[in-house]
């Protein structure tokens, strides 16, 4: 495996050729250019006028999904939802706007043993880019392999996981009813 600092994640992304997948089991993430609207959202303060400034993200959605990249991504949560699940949810429909596409699993619907123990990367279907974390749970970059025995598991998670997954659009709409009843 190859360490490579946190910065590097961008461009490993732009320089997929045919697709990216994202797996994300945590229920929470420390991302410092986060931190303030996440702030704001659990203390019900407005947004500002531009809203939550992900221009970089939505941009390299466009992008790549423009020149026929397709990203994916799923999000194994547990439920009711942490206050950072909450507001990625409030969030990620401009990266659905943009062609991505978000699938969420409550973690309740699926055996502890199906769910990796850590977020990766599949790009290519050839390539793992394994999220690494410091101990206060910040980006503290990633680990990148090639190894094919490792790529073969991360696609036979991705398929296990998708069909059970559920669209974000749905995912919103089954979380407003079930939170209103």
């Amino acid at each position: 495996m190859e360490f490579r600092p946190s910065e590097y994640f961008l461009d490993l992304i732009q320089n997929a050729q045919e697709s990216t997948f994202h797996m994300e089991v945590r229920d929470t993430y420390a991302e410092p250019e986060e931190s303030e609207p996440l702030r704001r959202f659990i203390n019900g303060d407005p947004e500002p006028p531009n809203g939550y400034d992900k221009d970089d993200w939505i941009e390299l959605v466009e992008t790549l999904t423009g020149r026929g990249v397709s990203m994916s991504r799923i999000r194994v949560v547990s439920v009711p939802h942490s206050d950072y699940q909450r507001w990625l949810l409030s969030v990620a429909g401009s990266s659905v706007q943009a062609g991505e596409d978000i699938r969420y699993l409550p973690r309740r619907r699926i055996h502890p043993k199906d769910v990796p123990a850590d977020d990766w990367w599949l790009l290519d279907g050839q390539r793992v880019a394994f999220n690494l974390v410091n101990e206060n749970g910040k980006p503290a970059g990633a680990a990148i392999t090639d190894d094919l025995g490792i790529a073969a598991y991360c696609r036979s998670v991705k398929e296990r996981l998708w069909s059970l997954a559920t669209p974000y659009r749905e995912y919103v709409n089954e979380s407003t009813v079930n939170t209103a009843q």
